[in-house]
């Protein structure tokens, strides 16, 4: 059984007297384990994805199955119940709070979850020490460098056991070195058995990841997997279906 499933979903605007298409007739399944790449031009649909995959946002139409449930339809109270039992979220600017330590960071989901605060940061700490960081517990935000907080982001992301990893560009504001670092955390945890879908504008990040898929103008253009297939047919089988938006 596919870890996401989506069937013809649509997102769309009102801009005027306009309708803007974010996301138009998207199909796509992701299998349990797998390292997928979402990239496109800005504007193209990638973002308005990830929101939809991750339960952020809610489609206009179409249907989203998460571990076989269908999901599209939730309520705001369902879907953050579903983002805190299955889904850690990793962001371009690693959205940590300034006035904690790392240690605190990491340990804060837990306390939405109801976890004692000895377990919480007990399990914080197993974490960092998890993405090299055991010696940077005291340390806050503003006192480490961008590799180290998107590891504390990454530790956070981990702290509840997530089967699904998102990321939003998790190396957007990173040097060469830091990113390749990143992305070997992130190819560790696949390797553990964790489903990652990820975000990038970056080529060369995408290409380390075992599918790459491209949005463009709302739509699945390209869908390719390692060893270089891409599942044309069924890509060009939905434009004849739908049409191409433009």
């Amino acid at each position: 059984m596919s870890v996401i499933e989506l069937k013809d979903i649509m997102k769309t605007y009102q801009m005027g007297d306009s309708v803007v298409h974010a996301l138009y007739h998207v199909n796509l399944k992701i299998e349990p384990g797998e390292f997928t790449s979402i990239m496109g031009p800005s504007g193209s649909g990638k973002s308005t994805m990830m929101n939809i995959l991750g339960c952020l946002d809610r489609p206009t139409s179409g249907e989203y199955f998460l571990d076989g449930k269908e999901i599209a339809g939730y309520d705001d109270d369902e879907l953050a119940h579903t983002r805190n039992a299955k889904i850690g979220f990793v962001f371009q600017n690693f959205n940590l709070l300034a006035k904690l330590t790392a240690q605190e960071n990491v340990a804060l989901p837990l306390v939405y979850a109801g976890v004692d605060e000895e377990e919480r940061m007990e399990r914080a700490k197993k974490a960092l020490e998890a993405v090299g960081l055991g010696e940077r517990l005291e340390h806050k935000p503003m006192e480490m460098s961008g590799g180290q907080r998107q590891r504390v982001a990454i530790a956070r992301a981990l702290i509840n056991n997530p089967a699904i990893i998102m990321a939003d560009e998790p190396t957007g504001n990173l040097d060469t070195k830091s990113s390749y670092e990143i992305m070997d955390i992130f190819k560790k945890m696949n390797e553990s058995g964790k489903t990652v879908v990820m975000v990038t504008h970056e080529p060369d990040i995408a290409e380390q990841t075992k599918r790459i898929l491209v949005m463009r103008d709302g739509q699945l253009v390209s869908d390719e997997r390692s060893g270089g297939k891409t599942d044309y047919a069924a890509i060009e089988l939905q434009h004849m279906r739908y049409g191409t938006q433009s």
